[in-house]
């Protein structure tokens, strides 16, 4: 399906900023399994790695501004808001604050941690089911690969 009749379908306005956040959920999908299946071998690559994530807020922020200006509607304003929401908690807890929440005794910390990470990958994925469904399918793919390297890293006792 060509651009312009995936855009007019969807409603999705404008189609770079569409396609910015496909590219920062995709990018953040591969990045994070690449940390967790490098987790006992080499841990600098998540910390790398944990940098390159947060440093994508930039272009998801630039695609939520594109999309508020355009009035695109909630369902794409979701996704990079709670992107930039899961950044911002990354930073503070993982850099400013250096909290080590992984560790039994902060469950909180973890919880919404994850729940921000995991919901905003869910929520920059999911439009794109309706407006293109092979680019789509590349994201729930990344999204496997993110989820089986997690389960791996959890059974080698580093996740």
């Amino acid at each position: 399906m060509d651009v312009a009749a995936s855009q007019a379908r969807s409603g999705a306005q404008p189609w770079w900023a569409v396609l910015t956040v496909w590219v920062v959920v995709n990018a953040v999908n591969v990045l994070q399994a690449i940390g967790f299946a490098t987790r006992t071998v080499e841990p600098g690559v998540n910390r790398a790695g944990g940098i390159v994530i947060a440093l994508l807020a930039i272009p998801a922020t630039m695609a939520l501004v594109g999309f508020v200006r355009a009035a695109a509607g909630w369902r794409h304003l979701a996704g990079p808001l709670a992107f930039d929401a899961f950044v911002a908690c990354h930073v503070v807890v993982d850099y400013w604050l250096r909290i080590p929440f992984r560790e039994p005794g902060h469950t909180a910390v973890l919880a919404a941690y994850v729940a921000l990470f995991f919901g905003s990958i869910f929520l920059m994925g999911i439009p794109m089911f309706r407006i293109d469904r092979r680019r789509w399918a590349v994201t729930a793919a990344t999204t496997v690969a993110l989820l089986a390297a997690m389960v791996w890293a959890i059974g080698q006792g580093v996740g």
